[in-house]
């Protein structure tokens, strides 16, 4: 007899596989993932790569460290290179090196040994040796020196920045004194290790430089890559893409425009098949500061430039893939509330759905196409299972998934499918919302349930079709709520006119979607008024911020606010400051009163209902302050208020213990005001 099925716990989220970006064999027929498991009594995680069959009937266990990770196979098959930090003793690495090993196994045999460490490999295409990004001084010219200030560096006992450029952290650390993100090749053979970008003022962007924004020619030759020539970036990033001769270091702007009048945003290069062009993502900051991302062409020879989807009013996620015969390009781009993977002719034409998942579900993360041609592995989502790997022919078809990892264990769990539906939102427009019920649920039985609306962060992302490590919606449904999740004004995936309808203007049209969407839960009869509370994070904190001062006491019984922005002035902390005054249409000296009213501290008169706030002090994107400043203020205007403070913690609760912590936080909140449960009778 089968075993009866059980709801969902936080210990199940964390007892779930996490697989990792795939990598394919050269004939597609093996895929190479690194996949994360965590010891919740360690509170850490480990990495281990795997090896999976396409066809799906096979796989195992390639490497067995603890930090193995972006695996990259070679363009012979006979080597897997990938990045880890190994070794005893004096042999250990104090920073992640790259090690190749072969598929069949074996030992792992380490490629470098930079002080400085390594990051984001790519092979050549001819096999020869990797491209990788290091964070190097660039007035040191010898690894030796490189190597002599690193030790002085970490032995150092001041550990004090000076500041003198717009940009000096990012998330949730700084950006390495005097360091910058450069490109480096080493030789398979000989493990020789060379900096492209020494003695030139070259560099990748220095938020996120991963291997995303850079590309090697199909000869080897020539190296393409993500450069921002302004040598301290403003609010906008306008990089350019830039060529660079491996052999002479010859290096030119392909996207430069006199005097930039399209203030464009150029990254993510990839190289067509035969060479002669390079497709990346380009973003207009011209047309709005919000500009959805496009997909461009220009030629190598010549310089000709082509939009190919600048009539489609999608936002093209990268890395751009070509095919095999130069034909198309694949990507992925939100539609709705899908993610699918979509082709797209570069000699004219429409993009073209090829693949998503059952009902709604898309993909997550990258794409990766065999050197053959012939096979696509990628991941995909649904709220109803976490990321899994699947693998499809070309066109899409076949599809096929090769692993199962999380199958076992999402066996034993009762998973509730979602409802999507459109309500009238602000203006009357049409606004997409998806309802999740709880275990047990049965609308047609005469009894009241409790609503848990929950608002997503961005603004300008949307809640899609997918699993959520951190804002389960799985799990918040399993104490006994009824899980409501509004697609609000500003989301993306309906087009740039609705991303764009907030600017200038941030609260007010979120606001009246969201209670639609209540009223339209109300109206279905069970679900019952005196149990509702409002949940988000970073955004979504943002809104019952916002709505505490300006929806009726009584409303909601209680709010949890994660992360949330609560104070745009002071928000001038946030490593994203420049970009509030666009969002918000002016910073506080140009129009004060107009600022103002988009931050919930100017409703703080009206404060009343209940709120439990969490936060992280290592999160730079809404400074921790932003948490304690809301919640100082209601404690004096004593409403009933709860501080869960992480100083290990950034933007999102990433350690299994806090995160079981921060669960807990939210359901004892919660019910404290709902009385969690079973449906109520009527």
């Amino acid at each position: 007899m089968a075993s009866a099925k059980r709801v969902m716990t936080v210990q199940d989220l964390w007892a779930m596989k996490r697989v990792g970006a795939p990598t394919l064999s050269p004939d597609g027929k093996w895929a190479c993932v690194p996949v994360t498991g965590y010891d919740m009594d360690k509170n850490e995680g480990t990495s281990q790569l795997w090896l999976l069959s396409t066809d799906g009937k096979s796989q195992r266990q390639l490497t067995r460290g603890m930090k193995d990770s972006s695996p990259q196979w070679s363009p012979d098959g006979k080597w897997i290179a990938f990045v880890a930090k190994r070794g005893e003793g004096k042999d250990a690495d104090e920073e992640a090196q790259l090690y190749l090993i072969q598929p069949e196994g074996g030992e792992a045999e380490r490629l470098t040994s930079l002080a400085t460490g390594v990051s984001a490999p790519r092979w050549f295409p001819d096999g020869s040796g990797l491209a990788f990004v290091s964070w190097v001084w660039p007035e040191l010219s010898t690894e030796r020196d490189q190597a002599k200030r690193y030790k002085e560096e970490k032995e150092s006992k001041v550990k004090a920045s000076v500041i003198d450029t717009n940009h000096y952290r990012y998330w949730d650390h700084w950006l390495p004194r005097g360091r910058k993100p450069h490109l480096h090749i080493v030789d398979r053979q000989s493990g020789k290790v060379r900096d492209l970008f020494a003695g030139t003022p070259y560099h990748l962007p220095p938020q996120d430089p991963g291997a995303a924004l850079f590309d090697i020619s199909p000869d080897s030759g020539e190296i393409a890559f993500t450069h921002d020539v302004e040598a301290d970036p403003g609010v906008f990033s306008f990089t350019d893409i830039f060529v660079m001769e491996v052999k002479s270091g010859k290096a030119k702007n392909l996207t430069e425009k006199t005097g930039r009048p399209s203030k464009r945003a150029s990254a993510g290069p990839r190289y067509s098949p035969d060479g002669k062009t390079i497709a990346f993502l380009g973003t207009e900051f011209g047309k709005s500061h919000n500009e959805q991302d496009r997909a461009w062409l220009i030629q190598r020879q010549g310089g000709a430039e082509t939009c190919l989807t600048g009539d489609w009013d999608r936002g093209v996620n990268g890395p751009l893939v070509w095919t095999i015969d130069g034909k198309a390009l694949y990507f992925t781009a939100e539609t709705e509330v899908a993610q699918p993977i979509w082709r797209l002719p570069i000699e004219g034409g429409k993009a073209v759905e090829i693949r998503r998942g059952p009902n709604h579900g898309g993909v997550a993360g990258e794409i990766c196409l065999s050197a053959d041609g012939k096979t696509l592995a990628y991941l995909r989502a649904a709220m109803v299972h976490p990321p899994a790997l699947f693998a499809a022919d070309a066109d899409g078809g076949k599809e096929r998934q090769i692993e199962r990892f999380n199958t076992r264990l999402l066996g034993q769990l009762t998973l509730t499918e979602p409802e999507t539906v459109t309500i009238k939102g602000a203006g009357g427009d049409p606004v997409q919302m998806w309802i999740l019920p709880p275990p047990g649920f049965d609308k047609k039985a005469k009894a009241k349930w409790p609503l848990m609306q929950v608002i997503h962060g961005g603004p300008h992302t949307c809640w899609g079709d997918t699993w959520h490590w951190r804002w389960n919606s799985q799990l918040f449904a399993a104490p006994g709520y009824v899980v409501a999740a509004v697609n609000y004004h500003g989301s993306t995936g309906w087009g740039q006119k609705f991303l764009s309808s907030i600017n200038g203007d941030w609260g007010k049209r979120e606001l009246a979607d969201v209670e639609a969407g209540t009223d339209y839960m109300l109206a279905t009869g069970y679900i019952d008024e005196k149990r509702m509370v409002a949940t988000g994070g970073s955004y979504g904190g943002y809104m019952v911020a916002y709505m505490n001062g300006n929806v009726p006491a009584g409303r909601y019984q209680a709010y949890v606010c994660h992360a949330g922005c609560y104070d745009w002035v002071s928000m001038m902390g946030s490593d994203g400051y420049f970009w509030f005054g666009h969002e918000l249409g002016c910073f506080p000296w140009e129009d004060e009163q107009t600022f103002l009213k988009q931050s919930p501290h100017y409703y703080a008169a009206n404060f009343a209902t209940p709120t439990l706030v969490l936060h992280g002090e290592l999160d730079y994107r809404v400074p921790y302050y932003q948490g304690l400043a809301y919640y100082n203020t209601l404690r004096v205007r004593k409403v009933p208020s709860r501080l869960v403070f992480f100083p290990d913690e950034n933007h999102w609760i990433l350690k299994p213990q806090n995160s079981v912590l921060w669960y807990g936080e939210f359901f004892d909140w919660c019910e404290k005001y709902t009385v969690a449960g079973k449906g109520k009778k009527k």
